[in-house]
């Protein structure tokens, strides 16, 4: 099992990217998937999950309406559309699921929003 998250970088405040993990080693399509982002001396904290069938989302309350996730399962791959980017966006970002009882997570992506 492997996820693979890319796309970070050096944003200014306002503006946008796309994280994308890419899957492996499971049948994607079979599993709900997850955002984390852990700021820096702060806790790790859920940001968004997409489920396997229907792909529904759900969003923390602090990047409603800016995050959209979504996924393209021929592709093994999950995507977060992040616009309207504050500073207090700045964090890795992980993407994680769980194949009972073991969560499986990426290495992290980098996201500097700066102000």
């Amino acid at each position: 099992v492997q996820l693979v998250e890319s796309g970070g970088g050096l944003v200014q405040s306002g503006g946008s990217l796309r994280l994308s993990c890419a899957a492996s080693g499971f049948t994607f399509s079979r599993y709900g998937m997850q955002w984390y982002r852990q700021a820096p001396g702060k806790e790790l904290e859920w940001v968004a999950s997409i489920e396997s069938n229907p792909n529904t989302t759900r969003y923390r309350d602090s990047v409603k309406g800016r995050f959209t996730s979504s996924r393209d399962n021929a592709k093994n791959t999950m995507y977060l559309q992040m616009y309207s980017l504050k500073y207090e966006d700045t964090a890795v970002y992980y993407c994680t699921f769980r194949i009972w009882p073991t969560d499986y997570w990426g290495q992290g992506t980098q996201v500097t929003v700066s102000s």
